[in-house]
């Protein structure tokens, strides 16, 4: 039997720019800049490749905005097995909602539970599990937060549905493979910190599963040093730079004399800061001031350029930077870990993601560049 959990806040604070979504106080800031969250949308496009393959299914679940409202409409039946008095009706939920979801479809026999939501969602759906006296059962995250750090995601919200059809084919294998997750007061104070919280049982198959992110090992500082050199050397005046998250363009910021937002979005026009941690809408505006080119760099063993905390930079940020959007940089030692597997964008909006992909140039040195494959994660589906 196939489960599904969604955490309807999961993500909301990617959009907003507050780098995570942990909080009701995060929450409501969140909801004032404008935000919402796509847990919904994201898990109602799973149960739709699942409904494709298996027209009659029931999907064990929890009521409303928790599991049921997707399961609906993706044109499948729910089977409400958990229901909470927290408000999922009106899209407010806490940790413990999701903790009590989980726990109560896997004792309801879920062999497989698609949990949709970011690092926190799959950090407390493994809180519910160790809870359950029985054997647990496997749990699949649907991509929908701010930060996924944890194998234990899909690449794509249509890559879950794919995976979760195989899984009732009884062909897909499993491995066991750590939860992490950041404090992310302390990560708003610029410690980013991975934490172990548990481990869960994945269903696994190369393409469709994340890998495990990689950090950035410190034999590879002067390569990082080098391939930040490289891109303030093409930094060209009066351009607005969207400067993304991650430990190279931290180090782009370095050599620039700026103090960046730790996983936030800054923009700098002539080497100077215009805007610190930049939600969606300010980026936007931003770049209707003028030419603009955002700055991203790669997961490490993952190899996603967009839709891994990075989501500020929307598809609609993408679209408004025109025909050359990115700037892509990472030492030669992060593609050669990748072992061919290309480079991953994920915004959720199928012509971007289209648009980006084929060989993109990437910045691996002061003078020195690499050619290299991206995809988007749904192309076989």
């Amino acid at each position: 039997m196939i489960g599904l959990v969604v955490n309807p806040v999961a993500g909301i604070g990617g959009p907003a720019g507050l780098a995570g979504s942990d909080g009701a106080e995060v929450q409501r800031l969140a909801v004032a800049r404008g935000a919402h969250s796509r847990a919904r949308e994201r898990a109602r496009i799973a149960m739709q490749v699942l409904a494709a393959r298996r027209p009659s299914l029931v999907i064990a679940t929890a009521a409303d905005a928790m599991g049921a409202d997707a399961v609906r409409s993706a044109g499948l039946v729910p089977w409400v097995v958990h229901s909470t008095e927290s408000g999922p009706s009106s899209g407010m939920t806490a940790a413990a909602d999701t903790s009590a979801a989980v726990a109560a479809l896997a004792a309801a026999g879920a062999g497989l539970i698609l949990v949709a939501g970011g690092d926190g969602t799959l950090r407390d759906a493994a809180a519910g599990l160790a809870r359950t006296a029985a054997a647990p059962p496997a749990v699949l995250g649907i991509p929908a937060g701010v930060k996924m750090y944890s194998p234990v995601f899909a690449v794509s919200p249509r890559a879950a549905g794919a995976l979760a059809a195989e899984w009732i084919d009884g062909v897909l294998p499993t491995a066991d493979r750590e939860v992490l997750d950041v404090d992310e007061v302390a990560m708003r104070h610029a410690r980013v910190d991975p934490v172990l919280h548990g481990m869960l049982r994945v269903p696994f198959r190369i393409g469709r599963t994340q890998s495990r992110k990689a950090a950035t090992p410190t034999s590879e500082v002067a390569a990082v040093a080098a391939a930040a050199r490289g891109v303030v050397r093409r930094m060209r005046p009066d351009t607005r730079y969207l400067l993304g998250p991650g430990s190279t363009t931290a180090e782009i910021a370095r050599q620039l004399g700026i103090r960046k937002s730790p996983l936030g979005v800054d923009v700098i026009l002539d080497r100077r800061l215009l805007l610190a941690a930049g939600s969606e809408q300010q980026l936007l505006a931003e770049v209707a001031q003028g030419p603009a080119q955002a700055v991203v760099t790669v997961i490490g063993g993952q190899g996603f350029l967009l839709g891994r905390g990075n989501q500020q930079l929307s598809a609609s940020v993408i679209r408004a930077l025109g025909e050359d959007p990115l700037m892509v940089v990472a030492p030669e030692q992060k593609l050669i870990d990748l072992h061919g597997l290309p480079l991953i964008v994920e915004t959720g909006d199928a012509e971007i993601d289209a648009r980006l992909s084929g060989h993109i140039r990437i910045v691996t040195g002061v003078a020195t560049t690499s050619l290299y494959a991206v995809a988007a994660p749904d192309t076989d589906l």
